[in-house]
């Protein structure tokens, strides 16, 4: 997926202090509140996704018996949440907004906390006809400004009546409404009296709900969604990932990112099924909390995560770990990968560490997309698993020819294991074009563009941004880097990542990976990208979050590291070591490359002193 959130998780599995701490722990809402989490099957007739509007979906889903779970961080049940019950708080909360004078097509955003309140007010705004706006919550980098100053841009950009969120983060989100948008709490939103008319009929057409995509938070993209895309995608990848009742959701993603909105939120409910929840910050306190409610599910599991949440479950468990007397991951049916580049070598130690629980390696499932795409592109073949493309890196970097790995026995080549995405969604088609825009054979690496059901119906109040990224005839420009081998999806990049030295192009990931085999270092403390230097030339840059306070071990890493990558990709690279906790990460909380060059270039990311 080419869109999580900063969890503020920087090392192996420990958490950074965030912005306000995340507030107090989180209290049992007692008039939802049941004694036993919501059952696995709902009772009902099982309909995957087919409904015209998600208003629609919950309404069919409220006639059964499964909902939503909320659980603390050590995965006790906090809250369950039937759908019949989520209907009927959010069709009150709607009344609350007409009241208001939020009338159709107007935004309400919405300070997106894992809990019972956000899921009411997001579905009733939809019930009012009004957009709801999910919004981050505060991470650990850059502070109390920077994140205000996020989120005022983000207001700004889709202009809302009204700002809702936890009481203990009121302070800034009314800061950074102020002058924009009223701002309330969601004890005081619940307060308010209700309109008690009829609600408006949703059009399958129109807008349901914006979604900010990973990417500049100086110049926001609010990708507007219709009802109609939604429920193509979801219909579409309930398909591909073969849903099927007996399914229980498990998720600590963000429910302002795609994938948690879409994936974890909106898809369990469409296909009537009950989901269990780990709040994001809750998750990075204690991430083998997640791998807890997998294990507590009689029925099969869905579940996904970028690389690092696998990564930092897998570097959690040590030898003397009773792996298999604490976990049971036999019934983890889909274990879902994306929302960054796919490591093949993390994957592989979480089989590694987590097969005595019953983990099959087959249940990973890579996938590829976007929040302009709604959510999924394509997915993999249920039950392949990580498949990898052996590429010989000097083709790759070269003539952009991803030919397979054949080594010969008398000369060494350096390789990349690229993962198969799998296969577009039904009603979704791929091309990989060239510069020219000329659509590519097969194992030609060029500019990836998608088109069809799902594709967003552009950027909220941006017509530019929209025209560069969306085309008159429907294709969307992904901006990624990619190629296909009979209808698979292989992503090689981001386009604007790509450092060009010397006429040649070099993936930063290259450069990063080189980095992260020296002990200490592992991915998301590595920002590579180009700069110019002084005498007009372009050279490879890589800043380094060091750990190390002693100037004359700082000086030695650096060398360290520079030796490291000219060894491995042949390139000799500027190094600058940088403090913990200063690399920036997109609103989906990937390394930003492009935010990271900025603020080195602008003198706002100041290197470490290093001895002479």
């Amino acid at each position: 997926m080419a869109s999580l959130t900063d969890t503020g998780i920087t090392d192996a599995g420990h958490a950074e202090p965030a912005a306000a701490a995340h507030g107090p722990a989180r209290t049992p809402d007692v008039a939802s509140q049941e004694r036993a989490p919501t059952p696995l099957l709902s009772g009902i007739p099982f309909v995957p996704g087919r409904f015209p509007t998600i208003v629609a979906a919950l309404d069919y889903a409220a006639t059964g018996a499964t909902g939503l779970n909320f659980h603390d961080a050590r995965a006790n049940l906090v809250q369950a949440l039937p759908y019949r019950e989520l209907r009927a708080r959010a069709r009150a909360d709607a009344q609350r907004l007409l009241a208001r004078g939020v009338g159709p097509g107007e935004r309400v955003a919405l300070i997106a906390e894992t809990s019972a309140a956000f899921a009411s007010l997001f579905f009733g705004a939809l019930y009012a006809g009004a957009l709801p706006v999910p919004l981050p919550l505060p991470t650990s980098f850059g502070g109390r400004e920077a994140y205000v100053q996020q989120l005022r841009n983000q207001l700004a950009s889709c202009a809302p009546r009204l700002v809702a969120g936890p009481e203990e983060f009121r302070g800034m989100f009314e800061e950074a409404a102020e002058g924009l948008a009223e701002a309330l709490s969601w004890g005081a939103f619940a307060a308010l009296a209700e309109a008690g008319q009829a609600l408006p009929e949703p059009d399958p057409k129109a807008i349901a709900y914006l979604q900010y995509s990973s990417g500049s938070t100086r110049f926001p993209h609010g990708v507007a969604v219709t009802h109609e895309a939604v429920m193509a995608n979801l219909s579409g990848h309930h398909h591909a990932m073969e849903i099927r009742p007996g399914d229980r959701g498990i998720s600590w993603l963000p429910l302002y990112h795609d994938m948690g909105l879409v994936g974890c939120f909106l898809s369990p409910m469409a296909a009537q099924l009950s989901v269990d929840y780990l709040a994001t910050d809750d998750f990075a306190r204690r991430p083998l909390s997640w791998l807890t409610l997998i294990s507590r599910n009689p029925g099969n599991s869905l579940s996904y995560s970028p690389t690092f949440g696998y990564d930092i479950c897998a570097r959690r468990v040590s030898t003397q770990t009773d792996v298999a007397g604490r976990f049971d991951l036999s019934r983890w049916r889909l274990a879902g990968n994306g929302a960054d580049m796919i490591r093949p070598d993390v994957c592989q130690a979480f089989v590694d560490a987590f097969a005595p629980a019953g983990f099959r390696a087959e249940a990973f499932t890579p996938s590829y997309g976007l929040a302009e795409a709604t959510l999924a592109v394509t997915v993999a073949p249920m039950g392949q698993g990580i498949v990898c493309d052996l590429v010989d890196e000097r083709r790759l970097a070269g003539d952009g020819h991803a030919e397979p790995h054949r080594q010969p026995a008398d000369r060494p080549t350096r390789y990349r294991a690229i993962v198969d995405c799998g296969v577009p969604l039904p009603g979704l088609s791929l091309e990989v074009r060239d510069e020219a825009g000329t659509p590519l054979p097969d194992r030609q690496i060029g500019r990836l563009f998608v088109k069809g059901l799902g594709v967003m119906a552009g950027y909220f109040r941006n017509e530019e941004a929209t025209r560069a990224a969306l085309s008159p005839d429907g294709w969307l420009d992904t901006g990624d880097m990619a190629y296909l081998v009979d209808g698979h999806l292989f992503i090689v990049g981001r386009a604007k990542d790509m450092i060009i030295i010397n006429g040649r192009n070099h993936w930063p990931q290259d450069i990063e990976w080189a980095i992260e085999q020296l002990d200490g270092f592992k991915s998301g403390d590595i920002a590579a990208f180009a700069i110019t230097t002084p005498s007009g030339e372009e050279a490879p840059a890589v800043l380094v979050q060091c750990r190390t306070s002693d100037p004359a071990a700082r000086a030695a890493l650096r060398e360290a590291i520079r030796a490291k990558v000219r060894a491995i990709t042949g390139m000799s690279c500027i190094v600058e070591l940088v403090p913990p906790r200063t690399l920036p990460r997109t609103s989906s909380g990937k390394l930003s490359r492009v935010k990271a060059r900025q603020l080195y270039l602008s003198g706002a990311i100041v290197p470490l002193d290093i001895a002479a």
